[in-house]
């Protein structure tokens, strides 16, 4: 066993590349979904108003809020990003997993999907790193 506690004297390459991909994936659904959970929010709260799907006012319509007969698009925003925050913190764990990163650097990562648009700032900067790191141990090797 290495004492070295450079990235290249732990990490699989694969193993990593791997964790990335799922990563950026969750991150770019996460965030998708968040900016949905924000027109919703937005709609629900500042216009009094939801989102129903497939009803008698056509495929999408706002309606006032607790009249929606149809499908409740905005209620399945809120449970899909909620769900899938989950799978988000999963491969941001996997990442760090796998890194041995400080603790700071998952909480980095999964902030990524509490706030708007940031887990498409964080996911540029975080597959910039872990491509980087990947290089160097591939080089390493």
């Amino acid at each position: 066993m290495t004492t070295d506690n450079s990235p290249s004297a732990t990490v699989v390459p694969d193993r990593l590349q791997s964790a990335l991909k799922w990563y950026r994936i969750a991150a770019w659904i996460t965030g998708i979904l968040l900016i949905l959970l924000t027109v919703e929010i937005v709609a629900k709260y500042g216009f009094g108003s939801e989102v129903e799907m497939f009803g008698e006012q056509g495929v999408f319509a706002l309606v006032p809020d607790g009249t929606v007969q149809a499908f409740n698009l905005s209620q399945a925003v809120l449970i899909a990003h909620g769900w899938f925050y989950v799978v988000y913190l999963f491969t941001c764990f996997r990442v760090w997993s796998i890194l041995r990163w400080p603790f700071w650097r998952f909480l980095w990562l999964a902030s990524g999907g509490l706030v708007p648009l940031l887990s498409f700032v964080i996911e540029h900067f975080a597959t910039k790193t872990v491509s980087a790191i990947i290089a160097d141990v591939r080089g390493a090797a």
